[in-house]
């Protein structure tokens, strides 16, 4: 296996400069920068992250690596892992993705390199090598939210399947037939998991679903915004749409409301992950919501559970619709409540 000093004699610089390179430091030149990276995958160097966090002394720290600090599902999530974690006598020391592959790798080598005593993670995409390694290597890690198929590691998640389902029955008992969804990037387990999970209920009533009417989102607002100008510009316009989380919706709303047009009137949202202030939106945003509370919390447990020594467990949740008023509803707003866990071994 390819050392360090291996990188560097390929590249022809410092070890020093290597290490930079891969700690991501602003000081190397972009001739450096782009030589160390070909030399690494050149020799297929993994760096020894992995090895140095297999220890017997514990820091009592947990790494946590969300997805996007902006949005408000993972800023609720990261707050319960706080929160559960003091409570357990761990601190957390957090990292932001950004949506980003290169990011998510960039905070799991770095909080490894810290020593902390476990990993909590929201996958990007399913193919990072350093991920793999990791947990392949014997990190503790446990996956929230997002997993990453195959790998044997505890999963906390949400199953949404059957809250779209509901929703796609509350849409077509409100008459509405043209239902369009802004789907999250497929490299993501939640994003093809909600996709299909809306494609088969609009199959079970018997509704289209026109390649048209599915828009390819990246779980940011400016996707939602992008995708549902397109929709607005078809022919036939859908009577609805749903995004796959939050700020697409948000983004969503911004494009109906620059053509003119009115929620529910003139076209209905609903969104995945609902949040607290969609009831201060006019109008209310019907959504689906996830217990994130509970689901931080568990993921902590399974964590510490694996750290000392106790099987972890995988725990999945359950998602529900929460009914407002932005599909055209004519009952009063409902308020999200706490859903039943189910737990299986991992």
């Amino acid at each position: 296996m390819a050392s360090i000093k291996d990188v560097a004699a390929e590249a022809g610089v410092s070890v020093a400069t290597v290490s930079r390179v891969l700690n991501d430091h602003p000081s190397v030149s972009a001739d450096a920068r782009t030589r160390v990276l070909a030399a690494v995958q050149t020799l297929g160097y993994r760096p020894n992250a992995v090895a140095r966090s297999l220890r017997t002394d514990q820091t009592h720290t947990l790494g946590l690596v969300i997805s996007d600090v902006l949005n408000p599902y993972f800023t609720e999530l990261a707050r319960s892992v706080e929160e559960e974690a003091r409570a357990l006598g761990y601190s957390v020391v957090i990292g932001n993705a950004d949506e980003r592959p290169d990011l998510q790798d960039h905070h799991v080598r770095n909080l490894l390199d810290r020593r902390i005593d476990g990993l909590l993670v929201s996958p990007t995409d399913g193919g990072s090598p350093l991920m793999l390694d990791a947990a392949r290597g014997g990190t503790p890690m446990v996956f929230v939210d997002r997993w990453i198929p195959g790998v044997d590691v505890p999963v906390v998640r949400a199953d949404g399947r059957e809250a779209v389902r509901d929703l796609v029955a509350h849409l077509h008992g409100l008459g509405h037939r043209r239902l369009a969804i802004i789907a999250g990037p497929a490299a993501t387990t939640t994003g093809s998991e909600r996709v299909e999970a809306f494609r088969a209920a609009m199959a079970e009533y018997g509704l289209p679903l026109p390649d048209a009417y599915i828009g390819q989102g990246d779980f940011q607002a400016d996707s939602g915004r992008r995708v549902t100008e397109g929709f607005l510009d078809l022919p036939e316009p859908p009577e609805v749409v749903f995004a796959a989380d939050n700020l697409m919706v948000l983004g969503a709303l911004d494009a109906v409301r620059a053509r003119g047009l009115r929620v529910p009137d003139d076209i209905a949202l609903a969104a995945f992950d609902d949040i607290r202030w969609f009831v201060h939106t006019d109008p209310p945003i019907t959504a689906i919501a996830q217990p994130t509370d509970e689901l931080g919390r568990a993921a902590v447990r399974a964590l510490v559970d694996r750290i000392e020594g106790r099987p972890p467990l995988s725990v999945t949740l359950t998602a529900r619709l929460v009914v407002r008023r932005s599909c055209g509803e004519p009952g009063p707003t409902q308020s999200p409540a706490q859903s039943p866990v189910r737990r299986s071994t991992s």
